[in-house]
């Protein structure tokens, strides 16, 4: 096939175009040439920024795709963009959307590509719907052959899954596991989460690439394996060789500190049990079977950073306000029992 990536040097897009390469598909990348210098030899770049119109008509001036696939639009305008660029000139358009925008709260902690999709509290979320009903719009009412992928939280080798991290990603609480502190889990950690290494998810993406039973349809691809919260940071801190010591504090509260965007990262996000079913998928892919456990996956990505100190971002700010929010809360909680006659 040939194949053209907007993007395709991030976590999810990185793993599909390594993939592809040693497949040996005529890929192509649209970027503006950041993050391109472990890319494989054979890979084509085409060097321009996307979101000047007219750069990247004269840039793809008389090519045709066989499938063109966007990882980087996240408002309408990119994908109205996409269809004046792409129309007519792709077999088959794939937009990574997001399974953030199903249903918030959830109604059934069962997720399928039927479940409605709303999201009240993250303006991510929002724009991913507003771009998915203008692409299928396109396909009613043009023809255009758009094919929707949700991903959920995948990850790779670079960044440890977590649910409460700051800006720098997750090597601060890391930090804070091997010095013994305590580290903050939203809720009681007892909600179901997902999270799907980057390698499987490109075997389910790569399945949909020139299948004709996409064309049209929106694919969730997610591992299998459901976990708690406590189940995923507890892997972690084995990983470490330390003792896990969490810190429980409440979604809501996260929200309303607005030191971070808990707001749409958990309340519109990760505090919600979800469970996904990726009938739809396997069906379409047959040889779709994620392989790599939370386990195994959490393992590789914690030996990986621990080795490679470009990955070990330190964030004094968020390991500030981690102190600050559990002080707070310890304060909170004398002050009940004393009013309670608790102490």
């Amino acid at each position: 096939m040939r194949i053209l990536f907007i993007g395709g040097t991030g976590t999810i897009s990185g793993a599909i175009t390594r993939k592809l390469a040693e497949r040996g598909e005529e890929l192509y990348l649209l970027n503006r040439g950041n993050n391109n210098e472990e890319l494989p030899e054979t890979v084509k770049l085409i060097c321009c920024d996307i979101s000047n119109e007219a750069e990247a008509v004269r840039a793809l001036e008389g090519m045709e795709f066989d499938v063109v696939c966007d990882f980087i639009g996240f408002v309408p305008a990119q994908t109205e963009r996409d269809y004046r660029l792409f129309a007519g000139r792709t077999r088959q358009f794939m937009y990574i959307s997001s399974a953030s925008a199903y249903h918030k709260p959830v109604k059934d902690y069962r997720i399928t590509e039927g479940t409605a999709l709303a999201n009240p509290y993250w303006g991510y979320s929002r724009n991913k719907i507003a771009c998915e009903e203008y692409l299928m719009k396109m396909y009613r009412e043009k023809g255009f052959p758009v094919t929707l992928i949700r991903p959920s939280h995948t990850y790779s080798e670079k960044a440890v899954p977590q649910g409460v991290h700051g800006d720098n990603g997750s090597w601060q609480v890391l930090k804070r596991m091997l010095e013994g502190k305590p580290v903050i889990i939203h809720g009681d950690g007892t909600s179901l989460w997902t999270i799907t290494f980057n390698q499987d998810f490109a075997d389910g993406f790569i399945g949909l690439m020139g299948n004709p039973h996409a064309i049209g349809e929106a694919f969730q691809i997610t591992g299998d394996e459901s976990l708690t919260w406590n189940q995923i940071y507890g892997i972690v801190a084995d990983c470490l060789g330390v003792e896990l010591k969490p810190y429980y504090v409440s979604s809501a509260f996260l929200a309303q500190t607005g030191a971070y965007d808990f707001t749409g990262g958990l309340l519109g996000d990760k505090a919600n049990t979800v469970v996904f079913d990726n009938s739809k998928l396997k069906a379409a892919v047959p040889g779709f079977r994620p392989a790599i456990r939370a386990e195994e996956g959490i393992r590789r990505t914690v030996e990986y950073v621990l080795s490679h100190e470009e990955c070990q971002k330190e964030d004094p700010d968020f390991d500030r306000w981690c102190d600050s929010v559990i002080a707070a809360q310890e304060k909170a909680k004398k002050e009940l029992q004393r009013e309670f006659g608790l102490c």
